[in-house]
């Protein structure tokens, strides 16, 4: 339910036309500052390939990834987040930065530090599993 609620929240302050998907690819992209397969992404989020490339596609045509053929490997697809995608990407943090600000305040800045780890180790294990 707390992931419902949040993903609600943050869909509702991202800049119009942008999805929740789109902003956590590129803020990925833009974090780890290198290209990624699509495989690789899809392997990362914990989807299919064919809702990422659907994802990559609408990403592509707004112009904020670059999606370019592998040179040593023509059978693969290579995606990197281009200046505009790191400017859209911006954009999105100063609209969803209040609204966690906002959450941070009312529950308290040392209960978020002491539930991340707790977190970090759910998604970890809970990652694991499927594999």
């Amino acid at each position: 339910m707390a992931d419902q609620l949040a993903r609600s929240r943050l869909t509702k302050a991202l800049p119009r036309g942008m999805e929740l998907s789109h902003f956590s690819v590129l803020n990925h992209l833009a974090r780890l500052g290198e290209e990624r397969t699509p495989a690789q992404l899809a392997q990362n989020f914990h989807v299919t390939r064919g809702a990422m490339t659907n994802t990559l596609n609408k990403l592509e045509w707004a112009g904020h990834v670059h999606i370019r053929p592998d040179w040593d490997d023509a059978r693969r697809k290579l995606v990197s987040v281009s200046p505009a995608g790191i400017q859209a990407r911006n954009v999105a943090i100063q609209a969803i930065a209040p609204l966690i600000s906002e959450v941070v305040d009312d529950i308290g800045a040392d209960k978020v530090r002491a539930a991340l780890p707790v977190l970090r180790a759910l998604r970890q294990k809970l990652g694991t599993s499927d594999s």
